[in-house]
């Protein structure tokens, strides 16, 4: 399976942002914590490569820990000013204003030395579709400041959210980049659902996602479903089935819902603690 999705709007809100960043001070980008390297967009570098960064490893509950902690300190070597977080339980969040701050020191510096005082810093919330950036402004400023939504795409239009007098926050569209030089970067877009499911063949994602996690996590789906699983996917893909209940007529095992049993076990987290992309 191909993996590529960029409609038309991702395009449009590039060219967006792309006019936006003159306004801004700041990069906030969101990451999901289970694949730092697959849910970084080129195109946010190549747009921000001026700009003081903060990147969020986002959803760092539902990641391995171990891994967390890796990843944090090689984009902190990066120059990148670093965070974990957990935008639904506000892990983290307190955290946020200092790391603005260390993030944007020399700005601060430069207005200081300007005579300009309590100037707010002007900061742009980016990435990739359903990587939490609405949840994640919500949580920050204690209110429903952004639409929220389970799906990529929820955020359309542009939205400046006031922090107080220190800080205002530019929301943006999540948009991926035209295309995957390493499907491996799409597939696992796919799997935490970054990429519209209407798209892909259900049941091939989570065959793929059952050879992939067995690598480096080969006991999460026997633990889950208390099965032994077969080296053929399809042949484990209908073990779940059984333990499951997922059943056609004539009991036939049901797939294409068990598929998405599955792929919603792990987006969830009911697989346990996963990371896709691994230092």
């Amino acid at each position: 399976m191909e993996y590529q999705w960029y409609p038309g709007h991702m395009t449009k809100a590039i060219r967006q942002m792309q006019e936006d960043m003159k306004l801004i001070d700041l990069v906030i980008e969101l990451l999901d914590a289970r694949i730092p390297f697959s849910s970084r967009n080129p195109e946010i570098d190549r747009l921000a490569k001026n700009k003081a960064r903060l990147v969020l490893l986002n959803k760092a509950d539902l990641a391995d820990e171990t891994q967390n902690d890796q990843w944090l300190h090689f984009f902190e070597s990066q120059g990148c000013v670093t965070l974990k977080i957990n935008s639904k339980s506000r892990q983290g969040i307190k955290e946020i204003d200092r790391a603005v701050l260390t993030a944007c020191r020399e700005k601060i510096e430069r207005d200081r030395k300007r005579g300009i005082k309590n100037r707010p810093v002007r900061a742009m919330v980016v990435g990739i579709p359903n990587v939490g950036k609405s949840t994640f402004i919500n949580a920050y400023a204690g209110r429903a400041a952004a639409k929220t939504g389970n799906k990529p795409g929820v955020t359309k239009g542009k939205q400046w959210i006031r922090m107080g007098k220190t800080l205002e926050l530019l929301d943006t569209p999540g948009v991926l980049w035209p295309k995957f030089d390493d499907q491996t970067i799409g597939m696992h877009l796919a799997f935490i659902g970054s990429i519209n499911d209407q798209i892909l063949d259900i049941t091939e994602l989570a065959y793929q996602f059952l050879v992939t996690v067995k690598k480096d996590y080969p006991d999460v789906v026997e633990k889950r479903y208390q099965i032994e699983p077969e080296d053929d996917p399809v042949e484990t893909m209908n073990q779940i089935a059984e333990v499951r209940g997922c059943k056609l007529k004539g009991n036939r095992p049901d797939l294409e819902k068990t598929c998405r049993i599955l792929m919603d076990d792990f987006r969830s987290g009911k697989l346990g603690r996963i990371t896709l992309d691994r230092k």
